[in-house]
């Protein structure tokens, strides 16, 4: 059942507000035309936006998986566009968006915030309706970096399995 999304401001508010409670830097600052996504740059292991240009406040969510995903020393040397993270296991492209997704369902926002019409290369819709059927791309990868668990046994166990998580940054 999709959460109707409030307006913008409220739900960038509550998205940083979760990034910032689970101990992700974020800080507002000019962000250049020149960034990877409208306004957003990624500094030292941290989330810079620019609330002027910022188009989508989900990808503050995509971007944050991204550094979520990598162990700590890794996460707190990353600058810009995320280059040379591909030897990293479990700390992908899936499952940042898997990260996000997770994010997305913790705030109580609609996916559709994350799976906005401008991202995932005209595949938003089909993610929508990929994760809405609990068919989740980039959550074993998750569960190998130890950040959630997922299957019967996990649950039979009485651990909360992913879409819940463990941990929201990787040790």
């Amino acid at each position: 059942m999709p959460i109707v999304p409030p307006d913008v401001a409220d739900v960038l508010d509550r998205i940083l507000a979760f990034l910032r409670g689970i101990g992700l830097p974020v800080r507002e600052a000019a962000v250049d035309d020149e960034a990877f996504l409208p306004g957003i740059r990624i500094e030292g292991g941290g989330l810079v936006f620019d609330r002027a240009r910022l188009r989508w406040p989900g990808d503050l969510l995509h971007e944050a998986g991204h550094l979520a995903v990598l162990p700590p020393a890794r996460r707190a040397a990353v600058s810009d566009d995320l280059p040379g993270h591909d030897d990293v296991p479990h700390a992908g492209e899936t499952e940042a968006t898997a990260w996000a997704y997770a994010a997305t369902v913790a705030i109580g926002l609609d996916p559709a915030v994350l799976f906005h019409e401008g991202g995932y290369h005209g595949k938003s819709a089909s993610l929508v309706m990929t994760y809405a059927m609990g068919v989740y791309p980039g959550a074993h990868g998750l569960v190998q970096a130890g950040m959630t668990a997922s299957g019967t046994t996990a649950a039979q166990r009485g651990e909360a399995t992913y879409p819940a998580m463990q941990k929201w940054l990787r040790e």
